[in-house]
């Protein structure tokens, strides 16, 4: 086998070694077993929330078999074709298997930083908070820009998006957004977009068409699961309730149902403007409950931590990322300095790159910090 295509191979082995590590392969298929059993238990459903849990950590378990299974099965398979096609002299066989190794390596490398989504609350859904920062309409209209972006994200991956609560804009955009986005591995990804990002581009709205610059926070906390306690005492919160319209479409209200909740020991407010006000109270009760769940990670993750003490105001010196339009295109991490010129693409949702290099960043980090420790 020519030398690129034993590196390819190399490669590929390499992300097996630790998809088998995180699935514990040896182990995987008596667990499977042990969920297959508790499926067939006649009660259930009588907890339909825990009912749901178990399906979904099942079906992880099942998908993270047929990947390990099917790229170990796809790179012999592929091995096999290019040695055949040597001892045939059959260059066209051997071209097409090097090229399937070379989609085969991407995938796996895919796989690789998914299997890294292992912390505490990375597989639990999440909550994706956006606040226009100072600059009035400028920064209205980005956090509108940055609100489709994400939701187009969470769209492609299969997830489902919720709208929880929404502020308009004076003259355009949003001023705030808060969305529920459900799906395995929701917070794991989407946790290294907590930050400021900044966007430099011509305005749309300036009659002498000036380059502006504008700024929009994201904060991203994992949904609580129903197993973990957060205990909130009555006397620290405060539920009021008020008359909240939408940006417009289906996501306009306009009754008295909108319920705003204030925890007085941090300053956290939360809220929700869906129809029913009891339903409301439920949904800001839980998202109280992912904050402050939150921050308990926080102080568990010292990386995390930092991350979130050195955000700041949503303005010069504290963005973790640039989206330049003009004079030129291109989005840069300012933490990872991973770059790409397809700015299209990246506000169109195409945001696995920039997340996958923070995540193993972050990976990375916490190695080095467990081996200094």
């Amino acid at each position: 086998m020519r030398a690129d295509a034993q590196n390819t191979a190399d490669q590929i082995s390499k992300s097996l070694e630790l998809l088998a590590q995180r699935l514990d392969v040896e182990t995987a298929p008596y667990r499977l077993e042990e969920f297959n059993a508790r499926v067939e238990d006649p009660n259930l459903w009588d907890d339909p929330d825990a009912a749901q849990k178990l399906m979904r950590d099942r079906q992880a378990l099942v998908d993270s078999i047929a990947t390990y299974e099917g790229i170990k099965q796809e790179l012999a398979d592929n091995i096999e074709l290019i040695e055949l096609g040597e001892m045939e002299g059959d260059d066209e066989v051997i071209a097409e298997a090097e090229a399937s190794l070379k989609s085969l390596a991407e995938t796996a490398a895919q796989k690789e930083l998914e299997a890294l989504l292992n912390g505490e609350a990375d597989a639990n859904d999440t909550f994706l908070e956006i606040n226009a920062g100072a600059g009035g309409t400028e920064s209205c209209d980005w956090a509108n820009i940055l609100s489709r972006m994400y939701v187009r994200w969470a769209e492609k991956k299969g997830y489902k998006v919720e709208l929880q609560s929404e502020s308009a804009g004076e003259e355009a955009g949003i001023k705030s957004a808060t969305y529920k986005i459900s799906g395995l591995n929701a917070y794991g990804w989407l946790k290294s977009e907590s930050g400021v990002h900044r966007l430099v581009r011509i305005s749309p709205f300036d009659s002498a068409a000036k380059r502006h610059t504008s700024f929009t926070s994201i904060w991203v906390y994992p949904v609580v699961d129903d197993n973990i306690e957060i205990d909130i005492n009555p006397s620290d919160i405060r539920i009021d309730t008020y008359r909240s319209s939408g940006a417009g479409g289906q996501h306009v209200n306009t009754t008295d149902s909108a319920v705003r909740i204030t925890h007085h020991p941090t300053g956290i407010v939360v809220t929700s403007s869906e129809k029913s006000q009891h339903q409301n109270r439920d949904i800001a009760m839980k998202a109280l409950k992912s904050r402050l769940y939150q921050m308990e990670l926080d102080r568990r993750n010292a990386a995390i931590n930092e991350a979130h003490e050195n955000k700041g105001d949503a303005g010069w010196g504290n963005q973790i990322r640039s989206y330049v339009l003009q004079p030129y295109q291109m989005v840069k991490d300012l933490r990872t300095n991973y770059e790409t010129s397809d700015t299209k693409g990246v506000l169109d949702g195409d945001l696995d790159g920039l997340m996958g290099a923070a995540l193993a960043l972050a990976v990375s980090g916490k190695s080095r910090a467990e081996a200094q420790g």
